[in-house]
């Protein structure tokens, strides 16, 4: 069930301890404004940092988005990230969105990085446009396989169809092949590649999560910067100082914005690129250090919002 949403202005960490508020979100805006969110529960339990359940509180199992067919590398993610989860099928990552947003489902989970393929740069610009949650993390080995007709040999290939990310995972096969590349929506296998090809996907809700300190968690958080020498230097050493490990840093360029007209740079330049930077480093919010490392880029910030606080995968995928 969606629940209303109620907003206060508030001091930048405030505790509260009511039974009915079951999630909360640290939501920076812009410079010296900052919003608290909470989302308020008629039950009588109370804040917590415990996994996302695989099952609602009437017992039946989580309904979890996922981008393409049945059978897709996205739905053995799902069920790992929700081992007793119904997998619900999207033809594309904004539909999966959206799916959360209406309540028709109640998580996604969506690839985010490849160890070979890169970002997906669709579901960063996604999380920007979206007001969803990110609640945990898992990391999914991925073999792809070469298929064909029965009888085919691997000489006689000429052309090979597959999703974006798996063609540029076998981007090396491929080539050595010296076989076409057609981009499609989904697949169920492309060429074989490297070993060690790892996908990062993204646990996704309307809620988000209270962080713990009893198990390693990670913040994903995205900022934008005012234009000058010195300055991402500078915002990065508020981790720097305090021994947070940075373990991503992505720039994008800054969308849905009045920002993003042409201007004048530090430099007296013409300035028609402006960026965002998605950051994840290894803390969690309820640590110290990671709320004074954040008190602090929000003085250099221009916008500043978290995407999630939530307990890091350290298993070997």
């Amino acid at each position: 069930m969606c629940l209303p949403r109620i907003r206060l202005r508030v001091g930048i960490f405030l505790t509260l301890d009511l039974a009915s508020i079951f999630s909360l979100l640290y939501d920076f805006r812009w410079r010296n404004s900052i919003r608290l969110l909470f989302y308020c529960s008629f039950s009588t339990g109370r804040l917590t940092s415990a996994p996302v359940p695989n099952s609602e509180c009437g017992g039946s199992p989580l309904r979890v988005a996922y981008q393409g067919l049945c059978g897709a590398h996205s739905e053995s993610a799902a069920l790992k990230a929700y081992p007793n989860c119904e997998p619900v099928p999207c033809d594309q990552f904004e539909t999966a969105f959206e799916a959360v947003e209406a309540c028709s489902v109640d998580r996604a989970v969506l690839p985010i990085e490849n160890s070979l393929g890169g970002s997906i740069h669709r579901n960063y610009d996604l999380l920007l446009r979206h007001r969803l949650h990110i609640v945990g993390e898992i990391k999914y080995a991925v073999r792809h396989c070469l298929l064909a007709n029965q009888g085919v040999k691997v000489e006689h290939l000429k052309k090979v169809l597959s999703h974006p990310q798996a063609l540029a995972q076998c981007e090396y096969t491929l080539t050595r092949l010296g076989l076409v590349r057609e981009a499609v929506d989904d697949t169920a296998g492309a060429a074989k590649d490297a070993s060690l090809n790892v996908t990062r996907f993204l646990m996704l809700a309307r809620e988000p999560i209270i962080a713990g300190t009893d198990r390693p968690f990670k913040t994903s958080i995205v900022f934008s910067l005012e234009e000058g020498p010195g300055i991402l230097h500078k915002a990065l050493a508020v981790f720097a100082e305090r021994q947070i490990n940075l373990t991503k840093i992505e720039s994008r360029p800054m969308r849905w914005s009045s920002l993003t007209s042409p201007g004048v740079g530090a430099s007296g330049l013409q300035k028609c690129f402006h960026y965002l930077f998605y950051a994840d480093f290894e803390a969690s919010m309820a640590s110290d250090d990671a709320k004074m490392a954040l008190q602090d880029l929000e003085k250099l910030a221009t916008s500043l919002r978290i995407l999630g606080s939530y307990p890091a995968d350290t298993t070997m995928p």
